[in-house]
């Protein structure tokens, strides 16, 4: 008998983005329930760039770069919902909106600057 069955040296073994996914979202929980801008930003991006590179990972995406752009738009719509709508509570929305400028800008980022569209590792 194997002492490993199932698997093989061609697999890796585990991924590390699921528990950068499952870090950022309590992080971000705690900066947005107790108002602290940098953590609630912190947990954003954390949850946003684990989500991005899970994606590529996982072949879904060819590049993170516009994965980064897709997890923005529901933080933008999270946010500009915290700020303008009965919940009326800009200064969380507006850390959720940061989190999702700085997203769209390392997407930008890293499309004008990688020469051919993939991370430079």
């Amino acid at each position: 008998m194997d002492a490993e069955p199932g698997l093989s040296e061609q697999y890796r073994t585990a991924s590390p983005w699921p528990l950068f996914v499952a870090l950022g979202i309590p992080i971000s929980e705690l900066g947005i329930l107790f108002g602290l801008f940098p953590l609630a930003v912190g947990g954003l991006l954390l949850f946003g760039g684990s989500v991005a590179g899970l994606v590529t990972e996982s072949s879904y995406a060819r590049t993170p770069w516009r994965a980064l752009f897709a997890v923005s738009v529901p933080l933008f719509a999270l946010g500009a919902a915290f700020m303008y709508t009965a919940i009326d509570l800009p200064d969380r929305g507006l850390a959720i909106v940061a989190a999702g400028v700085i997203l769209v800008a390392a997407g930008l980022a890293g499309t004008l600057f990688t020469p051919d569209g993939e991370p430079a590792y």
